[in-house]
């Protein structure tokens, strides 16, 4: 006869303790989550690596780190406890005009000033009790392809760090679902009254001093890629960490920095910074909205996906002038 494995000796709770610990990577803060102390943790840890034979997490000085074997459980612990909290689900189906969910949204803030704003009207309207937390991403420095460019996101994405990720990506891992947001370019942005805007040409361009968003400082970026084909260069004489920054530096200096066209539209005139088209081609790209396919069977995953989809179509570059 197949050995059969008692079931009974299997505590569903431990793999929401499994879970927990893989997001967190940190007995404290997981024994928070969950309401539990620090050595009730530890103690179902014990439980874990007893029913599963594996360490699972080894235990270093800012927490713990998760072993082979834990990497990966990751992806099916996740599906076998979306398929519970779907049937679970199904006994009080999700009403986002009731619901106190808190889910949470990784995105560049060149993005997430974006759709975000039109977001918080919808919920405001018909979910009041949900919470949002925007966490923000920047691409790995030296990648030019996007699918490697956002790697370290997708993973997270996989580990359920984040619920949503929303990213200028075109194609990801089949076991992810994408949903395209709204398309998006680039302008060159300046302060009102630059020269800059009074005769855009490539060659007063690259003369300029440029401003480049760039969370490890890394002065090189797609618009020198785009440059150096046409054998051209430019002085990078800045880099900042967010694109918010940007504006309000660009506020207050001569620099001229590529900035997205629809975040640009939405924030820039308060700051007193315009834009004109770029002298340089670059090309467009699609703003997408990446969820694992298994956390689709999620009705409140499913359906913040869905009200990121309709503020998407929404969005609209109108109010971008020079001048």
């Amino acid at each position: 006869m197949l050995h059969q494995i008692d079931l009974s000796r299997a505590d569903l709770n431990l793999l929401v303790l499994f879970e927990t610990v893989m997001e967190e990577r940190h007995v404290g803060r997981s024994a928070s989550r969950l309401n539990l102390s620090p050595s009730a943790v530890s103690h179902g840890l014990g439980r874990l690596r007893g029913l599963l034979g594996d360490p699972l997490f080894l235990r270093t000085p800012r927490g713990v780190v998760p072993t082979y074997r834990a990497l990966e459980l990751a992806a099916p612990v996740a599906e076998i406890l979306a398929r519970v909290r779907s049937v679970v689900a199904s006994a009080e189906p999700f009403d986002p005009s009731r619901s106190s969910r808190r889910f949470v949204i990784d995105a560049p803030d060149g993005a997430s000033a974006v759709f975000l704003p039109p977001l918080l009207e919808v919920l405001h309207q018909f979910a009041p009790g949900i919470d949002i937390g925007i966490r923000q991403l920047l691409p790995r420095q030296g990648e030019t392809s996007p699918l490697p460019a956002w790697s370290d996101v997708i993973a997270e994405l996989e580990a359920r760090i984040m619920d949503v990720a929303v990213l200028p990506i075109g194609d990801v891992p089949e076991r992810f679902l994408r949903r395209a947001l709204y398309e998006e370019d680039f302008v060159i942005a300046m302060r009102a009254g630059h020269r800059f805007s009074l005769a855009p040409s490539i060659e007063a361009y690259c003369a300029m001093q440029h401003l480049v968003v760039s969370q490890t400082g890394d002065a090189h970026g797609f618009v020198d890629i785009a440059l150096a084909a046409r054998g051209l260069s430019r002085r990078i004489a800045l880099t900042v960490p967010n694109f918010m920054f940007a504006l309000s530096v660009l506020a207050e200096t001569d620099f001229v920095s590529a900035l997205p066209r629809r975040f640009v539209a939405r924030h820039a005139r308060r700051f007193g910074v315009i834009a004109v088209d770029p002298p340089v081609t670059l090309p467009p790209f699609q703003i997408t909205a990446v969820v694992p396919k298994v956390a689709m069977m999620d009705a409140g995953i499913a359906w913040l996906v869905g009200q990121l989809e309709q503020v998407g179509s929404a969005i609209d570059p109108s109010g971008l002038t020079a001048g």
